[in-house]
């Protein structure tokens, strides 16, 4: 079966917006062997609208639009989609009641002009909305699999998986595609492609797709298959000769983010750490404590900008600001023992460095990074050179700080 996907709103074609509905039901149909062919944006133009639809219905075997639904001039969708499919629109008195009761819930009376979306296509199933005031409508002509939702993601997504996502997967006969996520770090693109394809290049129905994201890479296997089974143990055997090959380098095989990752293994370890950031500005305490529960491991962080902060909040040695600089080996191994001490947490991590896109020189390039590491064993430094502009260098700089942390982990269990 081929799917397309319409986003339906003029906010859509401007530069401040973007369509996230299409890449989540993308994966939602993908995952029930229906592909997607087509994504198309439509502004709030009668005319185009009308045009897609009809078009979209006649080569496709399911449609799914987004957006349109509200109550005000510009929400086309319903009225166009109807003329599109050559039905009428209905009135539903028991919606107009529904969107009464919920708008006196909200301790307010509704805007009459809210009586629009009491209107459904004839013939449809209109699809309840618990999270607004625009419901869904499905319908199935014979041929096609017509799906309308409102746009907002947390309205738009339940819908689809409570009603329809089944008749969906009915509908494409039973073939599913399974999928395993490996999260690695410390290659680039080319070289871990070269250690892993004489491996997944064995597995001939699994397709194999490897990418970069930001500071780490994705690699993404994935099988079309009727047997659940059978598709489970060989997307096993294919991730565990990858993991073999691979090593350390696999942070995550369950699609956790490296925060996570270490979170996990602090806990597991009933270890504590503490952070002194420069260049990064609170960055790896703000990835740290987005993990629920952290606060069990996750004790103090600093941010020593100036000099005069490192010196002050971290007792960084002048002497060694004067000799060897603030972005150094030397002052990040201060950082760390200074924050380690503070704190009095089983690890330190540190970062300093020049994110740009001014303050780099020939010696000391936008770029330049030193980690700092401190446990119980002493310390430990690393210096890094990394590219992009100065959010990128931030967060590759953060992700960076946390995977050191992670592999030391590693060793430590």
């Amino acid at each position: 079966m081929h799917a397309e996907i319409i986003a339906i709103g003029s906010e859509l074609l401007t530069p401040e917006r973007t369509d996230t509905n299409s890449l989540w039901l993308t994966r939602k149909l993908n995952d029930i062997g229906i592909e997607v062919k087509l994504k198309t944006i439509v502004g709030d133009d009668v005319p185009r609208l009308e045009e897609t639809i009809r078009d979209a219905v006649k080569r496709s075997d399911v449609v799914i639009t987004t957006g349109g639904l509200g109550p005000t001039e510009d929400d086309l969708t319903r009225q166009v989609s109807a003329k599109a499919l050559n039905r009428k629109l209905e009135y539903h008195i028991e919606l107009e009641d529904h969107l009464r009761e919920r708008f006196r819930g909200w301790g307010r009376e509704m805007p009459e002009i809210n009586k629009r979306q009491a209107y459904a296509i004839a013939g449809c199933e209109v699809l309840p909305n618990p999270n607004g005031s625009a419901v869904g409508m499905y319908l199935n002509d014979g041929n096609t699999h017509i799906a309308i939702f409102p746009g907002p993601p947390r309205e738009m997504q339940p819908m689809f998986e409570n009603f329809v996502f089944e008749k969906l997967k009915a509908a494409s006969g039973g073939v599913s595609i399974f999928r395993r996520l490996l999260k690695v770090s410390g290659y680039g693109e080319s070289a871990l492609d070269e250690a892993i394809a004489p491996i997944y290049t064995k597995f001939k129905d699994v397709q194999t797709s490897i990418l970069f994201n930001k500071s780490e890479i994705d690699v993404e296997l994935a099988l079309r298959a009727e047997n659940k089974e059978e598709a489970n143990r060989t997307l096993d055997e294919l991730r565990s000769e990858i993991v073999a090959k691979l090593g350390v380098a696999v942070f995550s095989v369950q699609g956790e983010t490296m925060e996570q990752v270490v979170g996990r293994l602090l806990r597991e370890a009933g270890k504590t750490v503490s952070v002194a950031e420069s260049c990064t500005g609170g960055l790896i305490g703000s990835r740290l404590t987005d993990v629920p529960g952290s606060s069990s491991y996750f004790i103090e962080g600093v941010v020593a900008y100036s000099n005069e902060a490192k010196v002050r909040t971290l007792n960084v040695p002048q002497p060694t600001l004067d000799e060897f600089g603030a972005v150094s080996a030397e002052t990040a191994a201060a950082m760390a023992e200074g924050i380690r001490e503070r704190a009095e947490t089983d690890f330190a991590v540190s970062i300093t460095g020049i994110a740009g896109p001014d303050g780099g020189s020939a010696d000391k390039p936008v770029g330049l990074v030193y980690l700092g590491f401190a446990d119980e064993a002493g310390t430990k430094t690393l210096k890094l050179n990394l590219p992009g502009d100065r959010s990128l260098i931030r967060w590759r700089a953060s992700q960076a700080a946390l995977d050191y942390l992670r592999r030391q982990l590693l060793k430590a269990t």
